[in-house]
């Protein structure tokens, strides 16, 4: 594991070194991390400390003082560094070493570096993944499950800005997220429309569906959303859920690192940062940008 300056990471080691958890998820311990942090993002680097104490601590996991030092102790890796700036750099150096990697999100912070990071991928055979925990919370999941062929969809979550992830890549992430497992790829072009606590970002998809996503920053942090089908249109609540989001999305990512499925295919989760890296401009001049 790189970069300890997440709750991802508390919550993962948990989740799988603790047999007694009810969503405990099995397969696999994390035997050595790098802090990693970065100094100009206050949100990360003074939370490196506390959560390296506790993999250390609690957990017994081998703290290593470069990312380079991880490479022959791991049969995978898991890129879990809340700043996207540095997870190209992060995978560039990661790639060469032979094991699956996922990479939490967002991928990149730009449509140009998480095309770059892809093609690394295919040109050294390696599996890689990317996905937020939310793709996977339990009532979207049923929602999902519960139909035939989405025609659109609606979804909504919290959207705080950090200016280090810029704009939607910070929290828009999640909802995109949603929006993207319902609608599958091929989204053609986004507007967006941005006032101080709200925020609505369309997109038109090449097939003629319509997706939409609105964030807001009045203190409500509750993801839901509408999913419309021909035969008429379902509502789910993501906090009705009892399972954790971070169990759901470990239950796909153990099985990844075994080689056996996807969790997110690398044109999918490609296409989420050039949604979110189109809408940010959109936003920024209030007109339709293509992807």
């Amino acid at each position: 594991m790189a970069g300890l300056d997440t709750s991802h990471v508390p919550a993962f080691a948990n989740l799988l070194h603790d047999a007694t958890q009810v969503h405990h998820v099995a397969g696999g311990r994390i035997t050595a991390a790098f802090p990693g942090g970065s100094p100009d993002f206050p949100l990360s680097i003074n939370r490196i400390e506390g959560f390296t104490n506790e993999l250390r601590d609690k957990h017994s996991v081998e703290i290593v003082d470069s990312l380079s030092a991880l490479r022959g102790k791991c049969d995978a890796v898991m890129l879990e560094s809340i700043d996207g700036r540095v997870h190209l750099a992060q995978f560039r150096e990661v790639a060469d070493w032979g094991v699956p990697v996922f990479i939490d999100k967002p991928l990149t912070i730009s449509g140009a570096e998480a095309r770059e990071l892809a093609q690394i991928a295919e040109e050294k055979a390696v599996r890689v993944t990317s996905a937020s925990a939310i793709r996977f919370a339990e009532k979207f999941r049923e929602a999902l499950d519960d139909g035939g062929v989405v025609t659109g969809a609606d979804v909504y979550g919290p959207m705080q800005f950090q200016g280090q992830c810029p704009g939607y890549f910070w929290y828009g992430v999640h909802s995109v997220e949603m929006l993207y497992a319902a609608m599958g790829t091929g989204c053609r072009e986004v507007l967006a429309v941005r006032e101080d606590a709200h925020d609505v970002v369309g997109g038109r998809w090449a097939d003629g569906r319509i997706g939409t996503v609105r964030g807001n920053r009045t203190g409500n942090n509750v993801f839901g959303g509408t999913l419309h089908r021909a035969g008429g249109s379902q509502t789910f609540d993501v906090s009705a859920g009892n399972k954790p989001f971070y169990a759901s999305l470990l239950e796909r990512v153990m099985p990844f690192f075994r080689g056996e499925g996807e969790v997110v295919v690398p044109a999918e989760m490609v296409e989420v940062i050039r949604f979110l890296d189109a809408s940010n401009r959109s936003a920024v001049t209030r007109e339709w940008v293509a992807l």
